[in-house]
């Protein structure tokens, strides 16, 4: 009786902390610009991560005499390194803090990439690229997690967005330099961003939200005075988010393991965090970014030209998700991706089901060309950063830890069997492969319309409040 008093006692807190006016958090300030700009230095390394085997392949295979399976190996092992350290992404995020595991994470990478840079055989080319892997798999979790964290609840989901663009910065930049510039100079220009994050992060502040968890009250404080500003008043967010900590603390079945990720209360988060991310990936976004050249090649389109233009179309189309996610909102932007996804995932299918007919042969590559666009440019406004923002702002604190690493590690898991799948199914079936493509983005329309709920403008610790104790409710605002 006495803990069910207190708890009510808590939620009255919060929600007389709901209705005080939230001027603190509507400040965006040069701290909270540069923990981004520091935090996305990693996600700037994942986009060259993601485009380096497509630059390197020619070189590699000719200095080190590589067999096509010895590449593709290596190739796969960046995919095994972050799933590897997706699973402890969570658990180190959570014991060491934000800004310690984005260390962890830059001493991997860049151990990793320098094994890359100096390889004299394919032993070493495969530990360089587990270990950037594993340090890539921890940056995919922490990055956008720390990011929300900082952020005010007014620009968290243009603010987190900006890992998506950090992303598509460096997959741009190895799609135009790679032609020009050798694998082992590719290799340290990985290098870079880490070097920069490292000393970046001595001059950041730690996520408020993790040290309340750790029970560092004045800790906490300081954190929020830095970010939100030395004159701005932070009593309201700070009790907000102790109010919130301590509430999930009470809860007695409220416990950071495995088996608690399956309690009632915790099962829409989980559904809709590791559905956005399997419908990102079976949907064959991985498939169509890493085998762009052969989609070009067998529609009959240039691929020198084709590519060209696709590392021009990076970093614009990643910026329209910016613009427009806190202005949308996060559920009209996704259901915008998955309807476009679907309809040019049809129209590429089409466009292979003339050329198979041998009709309009010469209008065939430039109507897939275009539709390639419009699948990768609606991609980039929703399904390819939002589901990592959605994961970053509906996990309870106390089960971010094994939540996020369950959902980074199906992301992961599941790109690397669309990935390796692709090949097979193209060679099966051109137009067949896309029309599966198009009817899973089609079902991850349905799925976002009845499940995935709106979170622009609520704080964390409001989402976090009406997901635990009205889950039914969520997807209708």
């Amino acid at each position: 009786m006495m803990v069910v008093e207190e708890e009510r006692s808590i939620e009255e807190q919060l929600l007389h902390l709901n209705d005080q006016n939230d001027d603190s958090g509507c400040r965006v300030t040069a701290c909270v610009i540069l923990s981004t700009l520091v935090a996305v230095c990693g996600s700037f390394s994942f986009g060259v991560a993601m485009g380096y085997t497509s630059a390197a392949e020619i070189g590699i295979m000719k200095d080190l005499g590589l067999s096509i399976a010895q590449f593709s190996a290596f190739g796969s092992f960046n995919t095994l390194g972050s799933a590897i350290g997706a699973l402890f992404s969570g658990k180190m995020a959570m014991s060491l803090g934000r800004r310690r595991t984005m260390w962890v994470s830059d001493i991997l990478c860049i151990i990793g990439w320098f094994s890359i840079a100096l390889a004299k055989d394919a032993m070493w080319l495969n530990i360089g690229r587990i270990s950037s892997g594993i340090g890539l798999g921890l940056i995919s979790y922490v990055v956008p997690v720390y990011i929300a964290e900082v952020s005010p609840k007014h620009v968290r989901g243009t603010f987190t967005f900006t890992n998506q663009i950090l992303q598509n910065c460096g997959l741009a930049m190895v799609y135009f330099s790679g032609n020009y510039i050798n694998w082992r100079t590719l290799a340290l220009i990985g290098v870079l961003p880490c070097f920069i994050q490292a000393i970046g992060l001595f001059f950041v502040p730690e996520s408020p939200r993790w040290l309340a968890k750790v029970g560092t009250d004045t800790e906490l404080e300081n954190s929020l005075l830095r970010l939100r500003g030395r004159d701005a008043d932070i009593s309201r967010e700070a009790s907000e988010i102790q109010v919130v900590t301590k509430m999930v603390e009470n809860d007695s079945s409220s416990r950071s393991t495995f088996c608690d990720l399956f309690q009632r209360k915790y099962s829409y988060t989980l559904v809709v965090g590791i559905g956005l991310m399997l419908v990102q990936q079976f949907s064959g976004s991985s498939a169509v970014v890493a085998y762009a050249s052969t989609i070009f090649r067998k529609s009959g389109f240039s691929v020198a030209l084709g590519s060209t233009l696709l590392g021009f179309f990076m970093i614009p189309k990643a910026m329209i998700g910016v613009i427009l996610v806190d202005k949308w909102g996060r559920r009209p932007l996704l259901l915008t991706s998955a309807s476009g996804m679907s309809i040019s995932s049809i129209l590429i299918g089409i466009a292979f089901t003339l050329q198979k007919m041998k009709l309009l042969p010469n209008l065939t590559p430039i109507f897939t060309f275009i539709c390639l666009m419009l699948y990768i440019g609606t991609f980039a406004i929703g399904l390819g950063g939002l589901p990592w923002v959605t994961m970053s702002e509906i996990f309870p604190i106390n089960i971010k830890v094994t939540a996020g690493s369950i959902v980074t590690l199906v992301s992961f898991s599941s790109s690397s069997m669309v990935t390796y799948a692709f090949n097979f199914l193209f060679e099966w079936s051109t137009q067949g492969t896309f029309y599966i493509f198009g009817g899973i983005a089609g079902a991850a329309l349905l799925f976002i319309w009845l499940l995935v709920p709106e979170t622009k403008g609520l704080s964390l610790e409001e989402i976090q409040t009406k997901f635990i104790h009205q889950p039914n409710e969520t997807n209708q605002t």
